[in-house]
């Protein structure tokens, strides 16, 4: 199989959106995780490659200020929840009807947004490295990310927050779009859960706490299975055993 082939679209307010594309088959919208992209979170461990084998179409979306996609500095492109309204654009723009969601960390929050408020409604959901804390106390570790930028280059190593500066050094992140961007990102009610009702996998690394509980989660949706694969929040995405636990999971789903 050969590798992903990257498309753009325009989104509902014409900012231009990468999408790498893998595999036939049922659609996988796939959501990489905060100031990440679609080739570091799936693509580079081979993630996308375990799902496709499954008979999956893999569609992984680069949110706005992230990856191939465009980084507007504008205020009036970002407003609440503009992440929801990109993915409901992807699922316009490719005329998906019947297909599943996924994602970890931000992406994972991103597709509970969507799913609790009906704006998406697919037929399976994946929620990978997320908890209840970073759906319900969201605000909290926005605050975090907020100091890593407004700090950037005066965080000192040894500050708790140094490896999240380094992270987004490395990535390339546009400093001004990040920090409109975590402006959007409301908290969740967790008591909208109860209207996610489609089969839903929640995956966690053994080490992962830094949503909070991903195992309290999974208790709150109706129709939930929770795994658990190796690592920490970092260090998780990188083994092979998240993409395998979905994609064992998805194949297993009708």
């Amino acid at each position: 199989m050969s590798g992903p082939v990257t498309e753009q679209f325009e989104s509902f307010d014409g900012t231009r959106l990468a999408v790498h594309r893998h595999g036939k088959g049922r659609p996988l919208v796939l959501l990489h995780g905060l100031f990440s992209s679609a080739a570091m979170n799936w693509i580079k461990w081979g993630h996308h490659e375990a799902i496709a084998e499954q008979g999956f179409e893999v569609l992984m979306l680069d949110f706005r200020v992230h990856g191939e996609s465009e980084a507007p500095h504008e205020p009036e492109r970002y407003p609440t929840n503009v992440l929801v309204r990109d993915v409901a654009a992807l699922v316009d723009h490719y005329g998906l009807d019947e297909y599943d969601l996924g994602g970890f960390s931000l992406g994972a929050r991103t597709s509970l947004h969507a799913t609790a408020h009906g704006v998406l409604e697919p037929k399976n959901l994946v929620i990978g490295g997320m908890g209840t804390a970073g759906l319900g106390e969201w605000h909290r570790r926005a605050a975090k990310f907020r100091r890593v930028i407004d700090e950037f280059d005066t965080i000192p190593r040894g500050d708790p927050d140094f490896f999240s500066m380094q992270f987004l050094k490395s990535q390339g992140v546009d400093r001004v779009a990040a920090r409109l961007l975590l402006d959007t990102m409301p908290d969740l009610d967790l008591v909208l859960l109860d209207a996610i009702t489609m089969p839903t996998l929640v995956v966690c690394g053994d080490e992962d706490r830094d949503n909070g509980s991903a195992e309290e989660l999974a208790d709150l949706l109706p129709n939930a299975d929770y795994v658990e694969v190796p690592g920490t929040h970092m260090s998780s995405v990188t083994k092979p055993d998240l993409g395998q636990a979905i994609a064992r999971w998805l194949g297993g789903q009708t």
